[in-house]
């Protein structure tokens, strides 16, 4: 099982005192955190890719090739990676370079993005959303896999014997997660391929995304790769936590209140009780968090939100010294405890370097 955290890097003004972090301090935030993730014994940490205000990280290999270069054992991920808009041919090739640079330490997350003036500022029809994540990650899987390849297709122009570089180290590509929050499509695309899915759960009910996991799960099954529930699945989550649930409260709520995506609708407590988000003690995290298992199944990777809304870097290290030092190491005892042994770990570049040297 693997714990991590996810940022969308957000500029937001911090409601409790009227600051705004700049573009640059936002960014060596996202850095301190990134590092201070792997500090306190966290699996993984994955950045989202935006191109518009108030987000700032429009270049997510730019900014984890650095992270690689400060760390050591961490995973290095995206939390979305446009593949409606962007080149699969850069794709191939940044990736493969950050996993050399990072030895190996690399997977990433497909996803359409949730910003639609995005695709007219790369060239591409949001009308064509599915069809161009379809047809660009078919490309993408060959330009990893063959060493040559002769490709033609709708969105972009033909190659003819065209090479990828680098390749993939150890021949291996990184592990591809498909990310969606509403369309069963993706599911199928990750299932047909046998990747990794990612219900980022953070907004709709459980009941949507148990509906779109179990799809997943039986198309997996379906094309091959195993039983359903060896399938490969991702969650998503929040959490603001304090030794006492009281004080979480307390400190939580006018961020919650003022937040861009959230602020100004429902309340607090009508989120947390609709949605993943914990807010209070780390026996509360831990509490909520297993009941993830009860909806989805036995499940590999766990992500929180946590560094969003304003909240100020120094309460964003205080959250992860708690998760990980009194929420994560109870989480992982529980859930590698009641996983049975044919459910699968999740993949990282060893394991899948060892299961290609095996076939």
């Amino acid at each position: 099982m693997q714990f991590g955290i996810f940022s969308v890097g957000d500029v937001t003004t911090d409601p409790t005192n009227g600051t705004t972090p700049t573009e640059h301090e936002r960014i060596k935030a996202m850095v301190r955190i990134a590092l201070k993730a792997e500090e306190v014994g966290l699996d993984v940490f994955a950045t989202g890719e935006h191109h518009n205000p108030p987000f700032v990280p429009s270049s997510p290999t730019t900014m984890l090739g650095y992270i690689a270069a400060r760390t050591s054992k961490i995973i290095l991920s995206t939390s979305t990676t446009l593949i409606t808009t962007n080149d699969p041919v850069k794709i191939a090739e940044d990736f493969a370079m950050l996993q050399h640079l990072a030895d190996g330490r690399v997977d990433l997350m497909m996803g359409r993005g949730n910003t639609g003036p995005v695709y007219p500022w790369f060239g591409e029809d949001i009308r064509q959303g599915i069809p161009l994540a379809i047809e660009k990650y078919a490309l993408l899987r060959r330009l990893w896999r063959e060493d040559v390849v002769d490709w033609s297709g709708k969105f972009r122009t033909p190659l003819q014997g065209f090479t990828s570089t680098p390749r993939p180290l150890d021949g291996v590509p990184p592990f591809v997660w498909h990310g969606s929050i509403r369309s069963p499509e993706i599911a199928e695309q990750a299932a047909f391929y046998g990747d990794g899915f990612f219900a980022n759960h953070i907004f709709w009910p459980t009941s949507h995304f148990q509906q779109l996991i179990a799809f997943y799960r039986q198309r997996f099954e379906h094309y091959g790769h195993g039983a359903a529930d060896q399938a490969i699945v991702g969650l998503g989550g929040q959490a603001f936590i304090r030794p006492r649930s009281q004080d979480a409260w307390k400190e939580f709520r006018p961020y919650f209140d003022n937040a861009p995506v959230y602020g100004h609708g429902p309340t607090l407590e009508e989120f947390t009780d609709q949605t993943p988000l914990t807010v209070g003690s780390p026996q509360e995290v831990i509490d909520k968090t297993l009941t993830f298992r009860e909806h989805f199944g036995d499940y590999q990777r766990q992500l929180f939100l946590m560094d969003h809304a304003g909240l100020p870097l120094k309460t964003v290290l205080e959250q992860l010294d708690l998760l990980g030092s009194e929420v994560v190491p109870v989480l992982r005892k529980e859930l590698d405890s009641m996983r049975p042994a044919h459910v699968p770990e999740a993949p990282t570049h060893a394991s899948l370097v060892s299961s290609e040297a095996s076939e």
